[in-house]
């Protein structure tokens, strides 16, 4: 213990010189910082009050302090703000999957809204609102110099009740107005089909709902397929999906991974940094795995979908994701309100960060724009003649009449999946590619 200390105070005695040498500079630095801070303060009580006697109208003063903070933390990045009462209950209701309004997550950039994504089955996703989108007008007003939060409240209204908002989409010349009836948005987390042979999960949001949801439909879809046997493996599809809760997106990514780390975070502070890492237990018991991303997925999309790429547990296919890298904390406040504060960003577990990046797909494929039906393309699908139809044609004697309609099944499926491709691109190349897969075969 004695040769601690001593070696702490030769440590000491070594530094006196240095300390001596610069503590006054730092002390006035120090005290110059703090002397500027409290000017700038008193700055602000003078506007205040000077606008409280002598602007032209009567100023609400709640009003007046509550945009003053939305101003000092909208100036951060587009996704620290302040939440009033009203939108803090407004917030901690979506979470629970039920709200009224038209159904898209927006962002805003270069003083306009900006669609991140339409939501599933929402007045907005059937008015054909795409990821990218830019509002420009709401009813016929700029959005322009408003924050994001005042630009969203423009766009609130009674459920029932229409709204026209100016688009500005890329490839296209001119703005367009979009109708819209606003609605109550009731959220489903997890949606579930079979296409074939592979389980179909289509990911929403990443609400409340969203783990329990995804765990309870897997086992269906895979029940009604006969067994894990009878799966050639699972889509997860991403597409369009905003993001929310990260202790959702841990949760998912958990589902398909046995170990290993899922997301980390670091904040200004070091030591506020935090890992999550994966428990033993996989829903698919290791079954092929393709993620479907768009520029429409955000957040928590991004989190699973990174993931599960690093660990190389998943194909990831589709074209590059949103890129929100950022964690956002919200802190209730004095008032009812609350205050939503980016506090660190986070890392997939390869180290890489995908803010203003993305997650880039393994395998970029695109949707290819819908085109309306010609006589032509009618004309095409026209089913053409083979041997079978020719009259006399002999019959064929080396297969039996099971395997006779093992192979028509077969023929089926493979017409249903090109039905697919003009239906759903990017999904139906995702299918195949479990397909290939499963052709392969196990490795020896």
């Amino acid at each position: 213990m004695k040769k601690f200390v001593m070696a702490a105070l030769g440590g000491t005695v070594a530094g006196v010189l240095l300390t001596t040498q610069v503590a006054g500079p730092l002390v006035a630095q120090e005290a110059e910082r703090k002397t500027s801070v409290y000017e700038q303060l008193d700055l602000f009580g003078d506007i205040f009050e000077r606008i409280r006697a002598q602007y032209v109208e009567d100023v609400d003063e709640g009003e007046l302090i509550e945009a003053a903070i939305n101003g000092m933390l909208t100036s951060l990045d587009p996704h620290s703000s302040y939440l009033a009462p009203k939108d803090f209950g407004d917030m901690q209701v979506q979470t629970r999957g039920e709200f009224g309004g038209l159904g898209i997550e927006v962002t805003q950039e270069d003083g306009f809204v900006k669609v991140v994504s339409p939501i599933d089955d929402t007045p907005a996703a059937e008015a054909g609102i795409e990821a990218g989108d830019f509002i420009t007008h709401v009813d016929g007003e700029s959005v322009l110099g408003l924050t994001l939060d005042e630009a969203v409240t423009m766009m609130r209204g009674p459920v029932g009740s229409d709204i026209i908002i100016t688009v500005v989409r890329e490839g296209t010349d001119e703005p367009f107005d979009v109708t819209i009836t606003r609605d109550t948005i009731r959220l489903t987390a997890v949606r579930a089909r079979t296409v074939g042979e592979t389980v179909v999960l289509r990911l929403t949001t990443f609400n409340d709902q969203t783990y329990p949801n995804l765990e309870e439909k897997l086992a269906e879809e895979v029940e009604a397929a006969g067994g894990m046997d009878a799966v050639n493996g699972f889509v997860i599809d991403l597409r369009n999906n905003p993001g929310g809760l990260l202790t959702q997106a841990i949760k998912v990514s958990d589902a398909f991974l046995d170990k290993g780390e899922i997301v980390s975070t670091r904040g200004r502070d070091p030591q506020d940094g935090e890992r999550f890492n994966a428990v033993e237990g996989d829903l698919t018991n290791g079954k092929p795995i393709v993620v479907l991303i768009n520029g429409g997925s955000a957040s928590a999309s991004e989190i699973v979908a990174g993931a599960l790429q690093d660990h190389r547990r998943a194909i990831v296919i589709g074209t590059k994701s949103f890129g929100k890298g950022s964690v956002q904390s919200v802190v209730p406040l004095r008032g009812d309100g609350a205050m939503r504060l980016t506090t660190a960003r986070y890392y997939t577990p390869s180290g890489r960060s995908i803010q203003a990046l993305g997650v880039s797909p393994d395998i970029v494929v695109a949707q290819p724009p819908r085109r309306p039906e010609t006589e032509d393309d009618e004309e095409g699908q026209r089913p053409g003649r083979s041997e079978a139809d020719l009259r006399g044609s002999l019959d064929n004697d080396s297969i039996s009449e099971d395997e006779r309609q093992q192979l028509l099944k077969e023929q089926q499926a493979a017409e249903d999946a090109a039905e697919l491709r003009d239906d759903d691109y990017q999904l139906a190349y995702a299918i195949d590619i479990l397909k290939g897969l499963n052709a392969l075969g196990p490795e020896d």
